[in-house]
Order: C-alpha cells, then structure tokens, then sequence
C-alpha cells in the first residue's frame, strides 16, 4: 500500500515537472516574439509616397536625402531625378542581405502600382527565394550587396502599357557590381523603364 502511494507521488511529481517545463517553454516563445521589433518610418516624401524605414542601410539613407532634394527644387529636373530612383532601385532590389525575409522585397516605393502585385509574386519565386528568414537577428547565411551602380544611358521614348501610352518614358540602362566577389555571377546590368504617373515616375518594366 505504501509503495503505490510513493509511485502515485512520483507520477504526479514527474508531471508537475513537465507541466512547468513547459510553461517555461511557451512563456519564452511569447517573449521572443514581443522582441520583434516594428520598423518606424524615419522620413519620407509625401508628395511622392516615399518612405525610408529605420532599418535601411547607411548607403541607401544617404540616397533617400539626395532624392529628397531633387524634388524639393520647383522646377524638378525629371534626369536627375529618374537617375536617383534609379540608383535607389538596384540597391534596395539587389542588395539581400538587409531583408529579413523572402517577402521583404525592395524597391517596391518605385514600382508601378499595377504591377506591384505580379512584381512580388516574381521576386519571392525567383532573385529572393531562397532568403532564410532573419526576423530574430540569428540568420547566417550570406547574401548580395549591391556596391557601385553606374547608370549607362537615358533615353526617353514611347512606352505603351494597356491602354495607355507614355510618350516620353524613360529607359534607363545600368550596371552594377557587388561588395564580395562571390556573387560576381549574379545579375549585374539591367534596362529599367519609367513611366509617368502625374509628375511621380514609376518603374513598369525591368529588363
């Protein structure tokens, strides 16, 4: 008799232990996801819809500024500026290591608002697939980032999407390179096309 209650103890010890084991568990899975921290916008452009995230690289901010000053002029000059966005593109785009996901893609504040939705979808199956996520600042993976971007050429021309047709697009062509030679066989020039939406220009088309 007294051994089935020292069992019966033992049991019910074993399962308190489990109990609280697990308690400890789920309490820190709920603490670590209080830690993600939510990114802030830390200027923007309002006219344009342009916003710069706290979490963007120092590079990229210092582009955002020059940007900022182009289309704070009154008469704005639309090379200067397609130029800049142009810059701005392929180094948020290209650069992975900054994503915290494969659904971070960057770039998006200069794509056409029609196509945004066909542009995620083409990213995440292709150039971002395989990001491993990094929501927890622990990933190890290396990644791309893109160092100095030359833009080629301007020119403007007719660029017909839809129904519309934009007279005076911009095609701009530009290459790149990367800050570590191991991912030399990356992607490294591209033709962007630009289009008029009111005075904003946005990307419709990346070649």
């Amino acid at each position: 008799m007294k051994l089935k209650k020292k069992v019966k103890r033992t049991i019910l010890f074993i399962i308190i232990i489990i109990f609280i084991i697990l308690g400890i568990a789920i309490y820190k899975g709920f603490n670590k996801q209080e830690k993600v921290k939510e990114v802030k916008i830390v200027n923007e452009i309002k006219e344009y819809n342009y916003k710069l995230k706290e979490n963007k690289p120092k590079k990229y901010k210092e582009m955002f500024n020059e940007l900022k000053i182009i289309l704070s002029k009154e008469d704005i000059d639309e090379e200067a500026y397609v130029k800049k966005i142009t810059e701005m593109f392929i180094y948020d785009f290209y650069s992975l290591n900054d994503k915290v996901a494969k659904t971070d893609v960057g770039g998006l504040d200069f794509v056409y608002d029609e196509i945004i939705s066909n542009f995620l979808q083409n990213a995440e199956n292709t150039y971002y697939k395989y990001i491993e996520s990094n929501i927890y600042n622990n990933r190890k993976q290396s990644l791309p980032v893109v160092s100095n971007i030359s833009v080629e050429d301007i020119e403007k021309k007719e660029f017909a999407y839809g129904k519309e047709n934009d007279e005076n697009a911009f095609y701009v062509t530009v290459s790149w390179t990367y800050t570590d030679e191991n991912f030399s066989d990356y992607q490294k020039n591209a033709i962007l096309i630009f289009i008029h939406d009111n005075k904003k220009l946005c990307l419709v088309e990346l070649q």
